[in-house]
């Protein structure tokens, strides 16, 4: 029998445990979560949306997993009966510069073996009568769903299955003795003989623990969103996105309408001034100290500084925020728009300041860390769980 360990208890952690008990009932897995519920930061706060998987290069973790995992999640949730919907989406280009762009995902897409389609501006129209496209990608099968959902019945699955579920138990500490490792919390040592590092905001930190140096550090992006007031809804039927600057590994503001009908608009990416930093309020001495000493840090700055200044003026003004949506649905106003929270996504940065593209899942000795998994993490949680598992130890 072999004891896995998993810290984290979002929508990766979880599935990773759901695949391991179901590809090893015998085995023990016991999950650590530090908050008091699942789901409670990245996965909790993303915008819902079941990427089909576009914007991958092809080969790529993100590309073969995300579209493996878009099929994996559908099935979970139909069979689950969890609410989803795959709705598809517009892709738009809102003048012809953009037109170059969109027709190179175009050929990424067709790459990736995804059912896309080039539109004109009338057959957009069709689908999102109120959006103003020179042209536009049509994605069939992109879709929309709960994350939050999603991870509460898998922690009802499995503790139905027999694993340890601990919210409220943070990691101190990770030990390595002769055949078994320990990991030690605020509420105990727990022992086991595999670990599984699904901790997101805090993945390097966590490694880092376990004497393991990764390639990059986490750094914070905060994406804030907004939502269309209910007598506008009907202006968005789907998902409507903009062409994406390759540069970034960020969408863009974009448009969702959620599974509860509500539409959500965002979100940008501003640099968050704490690892769970959801507000410009949020100041964490420690992690304003660690990105401000980090080198990866000052070249990202260097290089994309004007990016992250328009960046936080939209932060700072509804009213820019606005002008952004109206470029994709012209009828959008300030006034259509309220406050609706924020995420905070944990980025991967090398020290030449350079922004992982792809996931970024490291292996040592009885331990499994995921150093990068940001969108499409949550669309591709049941495929990266099959990934992990699939290369872990099977006997102590």
């Amino acid at each position: 029998m072999t004891r896995y360990v998993i810290v984290g208890g979002g929508i990766l952690g979880l599935a990773v445990a759901h695949r391991l008990r179901a590809d090893r009932p015998r085995d023990t897995v016991t999950v650590l979560e530090k908050e008091s519920g699942w789901a409670a930061h990245q996965t909790g706060h993303n915008s819902g949306v079941i990427h089909a998987g576009v914007y991958y290069r092809p080969g790529s973790l993100k590309a073969t997993l995300c579209r493996a995992g878009s099929a994996s999640m559908v099935r979970f949730c139909a069979e689950q009966g969890l609410p989803y919907e795959v709705c598809g989406k517009l892709v738009i280009a809102t003048e012809p510069a953009e037109l170059s762009r969109l027709h190179a995902l175009h050929e990424r897409a067709v790459g990736n073996g995804l059912p896309v389609t080039l539109v004109d501006p009338i057959e957009a129209a069709e689908y999102e009568p109120h959006v103003a496209a020179v042209a536009a990608l049509r994605v069939a099968s992109t879709g929309i769903v709960d994350f939050g959902a999603v991870c509460r019945r898998l922690a009802e699955l499995l503790a139905g299955s027999g694993a340890e579920l601990r919210l409220r138990t943070r990691v101190t500490g990770i030990q390595a003795r002769p055949g078994e490792l320990v990991v030690r919390t605020d509420a105990g040592d727990v022992t086991g003989d595999v670990l599984v590092n699904c901790a997101g905001l805090h993945a390097d930190r966590l490694a880092r623990l376990a004497g393991i140096y990764p390639p990059a550090r986490i750094v914070p992006f905060r994406g804030e969103y907004y939502e269309l007031v209910p007598q506008r809804r009907e202006l968005v039927r789907g998902l409507i996105y903009p062409v994406p600057d390759p540069q970034f590994p960020f969408l863009g503001v974009h448009l969702t309408r959620m599974v509860d009908q509500t539409v959500h608009a965002g979100p940008n990416a501003v640099l968050a001034t704490a690892r769970e930093g959801y507000s410009w309020r949020r100041f964490d001495r420690r992690d304003v100290w660690e990105q401000v000493g980090y080198s990866g840090l000052w070249a990202l700055a260097r290089r994309h500084y004007r990016y992250g200044l328009t960046e936080v003026a939209r932060s700072l003004s509804r009213r820019r925020f606005a002008a952004s949506l109206a470029r994709l649905v012209p009828e959008l106003t300030e006034a259509d728009i309220v406050p609706a929270g924020a995420g905070v996504r944990a980025q991967a940065v090398r020290p030449d300041g350079t922004l992982l593209d792809d996931f970024l899942i490291v292996e040592a000795d009885r331990q499994v860390h995921v150093l990068n998994a940001p969108s499409p993490a949550a669309t591709s949680s049941f495929e990266i769980a099959r990934h992990i598992v699939d290369r872990l130890p099977v006997d102590r």
